[in-house]
């Protein structure tokens, strides 16, 4: 097989839950464990560290591997999902594994796996950790892919824990309750190893604090620090002023990131105290240079400037929210949103949040979860939110474009798969 035809195997024989969604889910480290034993327990040949979340857990991961790499270290990065490309989740120094270590796992170890039936997710964590193995990395930043506590990335020890934050998302799966959605996902949390909380509720801190003693486990909530004193948003992203490294630059836009750089420079603290060598310099050039260092996209990132376009991939209620403020303080004449979904998110909270002076170009997604455009735009009526259907993510985009003025302003999102058919068709 060629490399489109091995990912095409993947895809059919380990059903993507991107694509197909709970039918791929796999609940349990069973099938993690068969497959690690297999390829000689590849996770424990480098030193780890777990990023968890509901929000923000893709930015964290990327900024850290972007800073590590800057000092110095060779850095896996492990995360999901992909927009473009399947590589995008497998990578060591931001540079995408190779098409040919791809085809060649899958046709060297198919003969053991297949019998296992193991989920899309399972099958693509073996593959990254060996791949980290054999690459020799220093470290893997090891993004979880649902939960925390039966995810399969879980079967790692890693140095230090991050659990961004906790919302409502894949309450099918992980509970109803911010309680029970935080009890999955502080099922990363190690004996003895510490934990950074970036930001929690009244439902979520009891159940942090109650796992962290469970574990005789060190915690910090980022939140109650001083590390970070303030945030000012500029053209190009932010800049941070710091208690311990001045003034930062980070490249990364979107209101969520300031809670996120919060989170991150109380992690660098334990990473410190672990050992890990990490200089103020490595850091300024790592917060400044995300996206060209670990291939990061679609986080409040401008396709166009002139009809100013945005894009983001937040997805669920609290993502929303911080893009619908922030979209409230850009300027422009006409905003005009480009927005779709799939049908097996909370819609009606999602389109609760959305501006209603907006001019909407409803479309879906090229995935089996995409909510047709049509039902999208029937709901949104009944949220007082008006617009035409438009079949594909490239025909609402055309229309937007067409209708816009240069002073106007174009926002792509509600999923990250129409993120991801936007940055297909650049």
């Amino acid at each position: 097989m060629n490399y489109e035809e091995t990912i095409e195997y993947l895809f059919n024989c380990a059903p993507l839950f991107q694509q197909v969604g709970s039918s791929a889910y796999k609940e349990g480290l069973e099938t993690t464990i068969l497959l690690d034993k297999h390829l000689g327990h590849p996770h424990r040949k480098f030193r780890t560290i777990h990023i968890a979340g509901t929000n923000g857990k893709g930015s964290t991961s990327h900024t850290l591997a972007s800073i590590l790499q800057a000092s110095g270290y060779k850095v896996g990065l492990y995360t999901s999902p992909h927009l473009i490309d399947f590589r995008e989740r497998i990578r060591v120094n931001g540079k995408p594994v190779s098409k040919d270590f791809v085809v060649d796992f899958v046709e060297k170890e198919r003969t053991f796996f297949e019998p296992l039936h193991p989920s899309f997710f399972e099958l693509t964590t073996a593959m990254a950790f060996h791949y980290f193995a054999m690459q020799q990395v220093d470290v893997a930043v090891v993004e979880v892919g649902l939960g925390g506590r039966l995810d399969c990335t879980n079967i790692i020890a890693p140095d230090v824990c991050i659990i961004t934050n906790i919302s409502h998302d894949h309450t099918q799966f992980l509970g109803n309750t911010l309680a029970q959605i935080a009890s999955e996902k502080a099922g990363i949390i190690k004996q003895g190893t510490p934990v950074v909380i970036g930001e929690t509720t009244p439902e979520t801190r009891p159940v942090f604090l109650q796992k962290a003693t469970q574990e005789s486990a060190p915690i910090i909530f980022a939140e109650e620090s001083d590390l970070l004193q303030s945030a000012t948003p500029t053209a190009d992203g932010y800049t941070y002023i710091t208690a311990d490294y001045g003034v930062l630059h980070g490249e990364l836009g979107g209101d969520y990131q300031v809670k996120n750089t919060r989170t991150l420079l109380s992690a660098l603290n334990l990473l410190k105290e672990k050992g890990y060598t990490i200089e103020h310099e490595a850091i300024k050039k790592g917060f400044a240079n995300v996206t060209s260092t670990t291939g990061l996209m679609g986080r409040w990132q401008t396709i166009r400037n002139t009809p100013r376009t945005i894009c983001d991939a937040g997805h669920n209620t609290a993502g929303i929210s911080y893009i619908t403020e922030q979209l409230s303080r850009q300027k422009y004449k006409t905003l005009r949103i480009i927005f779709g979904m799939v049908s097996d998110k909370d819609i009606d909270s999602v389109l609760t949040l959305l501006p209603k002076d907006a001019c909407y170009y409803f479309t879906q997604a090229s995935v089996k979860r995409a909510l047709p455009c049509e039902e999208l735009a029937q709901k949104a009526a009944a949220h007082n939110l008006t617009g035409n259907s438009y079949p594909s993510v490239a025909s609402a985009l055309q229309a937007a474009t067409a209708d816009a003025t240069p002073d106007d302003l174009i926002f792509i999102g509600g999923s990250c798969f129409i993120v991801a058919d936007l940055l297909s068709a650049k």
